[in-house]
């Protein structure tokens, strides 16, 4: 009996210890989350900056890539250059040419730039001469496109071929060789031409022969019909000494007519778009 009940003792001892209480699994700690957030700054380009003088310079934002041909030069039914006095388009597109180079307005730069704005120049031999450096920042620092007015803003009409021509092909080859290009619209002082004015800047290799519609004067912008600048107008000024007065009045009234200044030459490539 005494060897019944050890045993039986050391069967209870295995069953007690086989079932003993299993562990308790712990919960797994949660993963460490680190969460970044990123705040992405958009900012507005400006309409207007400080000019100079104080005066409040409207801006302008490109509304295609400038320098690409957006349209092509007319034919004229005679063979000869064509005489351009407006841009046909349905963009609301306006143009700023600027002539003769009498005055080297030190702001003329500032306001092309901060303006956003790339004028064409239609420039006299008689007043480069006295500064191309002056005429050569404008084209590099600002974008301007410089072109022919004659050699000495001589009225051309009624004059003979050889005279015309030499007043027009000399100013072009002497741009060409102050300010590196050659240049290849054309305009006739005053406006006033004749069939031997374009026959001689049609022998000069000018692609157009440019007018206007409007023009800038003492700050006033002048239509030659109705009240305000419309799709397609070339708007003609001057180096002057009100300068800042003429492109600022311009500028301003390209923002009121809901209208965006583009270069000229985007509209009379030398190449078809």
């Amino acid at each position: 009996m005494r060897r019944i009940g050890v045993a039986v003792a050391a069967a209870l001892a295995v069953v007690t210890v086989s079932c003993g209480a299993e562990p308790v699994a712990q919960p797994a700690a949660p993963a460490s989350t680190t969460t970044t957030t990123t705040t992405v700054t958009t900012t507005t380009p400006p309409t207007a900056v400080p000019g100079p003088g104080g005066v409040t310079v409207p801006v302008f934002r490109h509304p295609y890539e400038f320098g690409t041909a957006q349209g092509k030069v007319p034919t004229a039914p005679d063979g000869l250059l064509p005489v351009v006095r407006r841009i046909e388009t349905d963009k609301p597109y306006v143009f700023i040419t600027i002539d003769d180079g009498a005055v080297r307005h030190p702001a003329a730069l500032e306001l092309m730039r901060s303006s956003n704005v790339r004028p064409s120049l239609f420039l006299n031999t008689k007043h480069v001469q006295d500064g191309p450096p002056f005429f050569q920042a404008l084209q590099d620092g600002a974008g301007a496109k410089v072109h022919a007015h004659t050699a000495t803003h001589p009225d051309l009409q009624g004059k003979g071929y050889e005279f015309q021509k030499q007043e027009i092909c000399g100013n072009a080859d002497y741009l060409q060789g102050q300010l590196g290009v050659r240049p290849t619209l054309f305009r006739p002082p005053f406006g006033n031409y004749d069939g031997t004015t374009r026959r001689a800047a049609t022998d000069c290799g000018f692609s157009a022969l440019v007018m206007w519609t409007a023009a800038v004067n003492d700050g006033v912008v002048q239509f030659q019909a109705g009240s305000r600048l419309n799709a397609g107008d070339i708007v003609l000024m001057h180096f002057r000494q009100t300068f800042v007065e003429d492109f600022v009045a311009f500028l301003e009234r390209c923002k009121q007519d809901g209208l965006t200044p583009v270069p000229l030459e985007d509209f009379l490539p030398t190449t078809r778009p």
